[in-house]
């Protein structure tokens, strides 16, 4: 079922039972609406979040409960928002390597640009949006790339960095290291292993003496 709202949102609502075999004829769906809208960006990364919505129904409401996916376009977003009849809120939690789950909710910020959780009159609805600007959802992975690409070849040019204050220098390496933190998530990576190797590194490599106060 699908509609459009007299403020041009695009709305679709598709009622369902939770069960395993559902899953694939949902992420179908909401593929084909989303081409059907000209959105075929971001159908890809639906699919994931449709899949990851309706698998946590499954797991923690129950086989065969009731539930609605709703997908609305609207403010330049898709909003992919899932309605069931629980009342628990879903936690994030921080999966390990071993972990053969626990990573839905991280998944869900990886993916999105935004995702949340609020309770209904009838249970609650854990909703995740993502940009409907095909160029988003890749903006910060080709920066990551690019640096990756070109570190070797501009390290002569650091002097150049001089001409900048400290202060922008590390804000500008923050915004590196969460480019770089959502290149290796993207790419199914663990973003906290990742900073567990670096800092590892970094304390094997750094002593006091290597720092600009003790030269």
């Amino acid at each position: 079922m699908s509609e459009q709202d007299t403020d041009h949102r695009l709305r679709s609502v598709l009622p369902f039972r939770a069960e395993p075999a559902v899953v694939r004829g949902l992420r179908a769906m909401v593929g084909g609406q989303l081409a059907e809208w000209g959105l075929s960006a971001v159908i890809e990364g639906a699919e994931l979040v449709v899949s990851e919505l309706a698998t946590n129904v499954i797991k923690h409401v129950g086989r065969g409960e009731a539930a609605t996916l709703v997908v609305e376009v609207a403010g330049g977003r898709v909003r992919v928002e899932l309605h069931d009849c629980s009342r628990l809120l879903p936690v994030p939690t921080t999966a390990t390597h071993e972990d053969e789950g626990g990573r839905g909710m991280s998944l869900l910020a990886a993916v999105g640009a935004d995702w949340g959780a609020v309770l209904t009159a009838t249970g609650k609805a854990v909703w995740c949006e993502l940009s409907a600007d095909p160029e988003a959802p890749c903006r910060r992975l080709r920066r990551a790339e690019a640096v990756l690409a070109t570190y070797r070849r501009d390290a002569e040019a650091m002097p150049l960095l001089e001409r900048h204050t400290s202060r922008m220098l590390e804000e500008s390496a923050t915004d590196l290291i969460v480019d770089l933190l959502h290149w290796i998530t993207a790419r199914g990576g663990d973003s906290d292993a990742l900073l567990d190797r670096a800092q590892m590194r970094f304390e094997a490599e750094w002593a006091p003496e290597d720092s600009p106060e003790a030269a």
